[in-house]
């Protein structure tokens, strides 16, 4: 880890801190939220990975307060150029260290939504691993360090039905049953991920074979999950219609 690296991780993790001892409910998200949950595995496949920014998620009813404690640490306020996530995002900056602080407020607004309502407090100082992995299979367009951070996770962690060091898979299906769109890009990307792994010679092949049977166990899982009438119906229409959001990039 290069020392900017942890400059970076460690504000978050001060941010966190500080924001625990007020009450306030702030977790990370992004690649710091992978370094600090996958540290038996997280070498493999980022050694060249570089953290540029800190992302953090919060409750909209904190808004002001959130505000308030990351200006008391040293930020500053920008006004977001895109109106329509003003109400849903900010973006401060610490000008001494040239470190952005990116706050997402109960959703994840991306090419699909991920809503963090009542699951915040499911870990710390991280979001859940089962919005960590959602927060990479939403990407349309997934890229390689997206790839290699779902398989960096998948190595790590074990799929079941809670959520504690854990990838809640029954979670996952619930909200994919409700949303063909979802489900269809993030079913997409699991499979190509799996084809994927060849590629990674950084792998052994008990870490490949590891991997591809936690991908196939959830992908069986979210198959499994009753579909709800609307994703039955949006299905018909599949990809003759645009399924997805397209995101373009607050400036910093």
């Amino acid at each position: 880890m290069s020392e900017r690296d942890e400059i970076i991780i460690n504000n978050a993790k001060k941010l966190i801190e500080t924001a625990d001892k007020k009450r306030l409910l702030l977790r990370v998200l992004g690649a710091i939220a992978f370094r600090i949950h996958c540290p038996k595995f997280g070498h493999l496949l980022s050694k060249s990975r570089v953290i540029t920014d800190i992302d953090l998620v919060a409750y909209g009813k904190q808004m002001s307060l959130i505000e308030r404690h990351i200006i008391e640490n040293g930020y500053e306020m920008r006004p977001p150029s895109i109106i329509s996530l003003a109400a849903r995002r900010r973006v401060f900056y610490d000008g001494k260290n040239g470190i952005s602080v990116d706050v997402f407020f109960d959703k994840l607004e991306m090419c699909h939504d991920i809503d963090f309502e009542g699951r915040l407090e499911l870990d710390h100082p991280t979001i859940p691993l089962a919005e960590m992995l959602l927060e990479k299979l939403q990407i349309v367009e997934i890229n390689e360090k997206d790839v290699k951070d779902v398989i960096i996770l998948l190595r790590e962690h074990e799929i079941g039905d809670k959520d504690e060091e854990t990838i809640n898979a029954k979670y996952i299906a619930k909200l994919l049953a409700d949303d063909w769109g979802f489900y269809y890009t993030a079913t997409t990307n699991l499979n190509k991920i799996k084809n994927l792994l060849d590629h990674y010679n950084e792998l052994v092949e008990n870490d490949k074979k590891l991997v591809e049977s936690r991908i196939d166990n959830l992908l069986n899982i979210i198959e499994q999950k009753p579909k709800s009438l609307g994703w039955k119906m949006r299905a018909k229409i599949g990809t003759r219609k645009q399924w997805y959001r397209m995101v373009e990039e607050i400036q910093h």
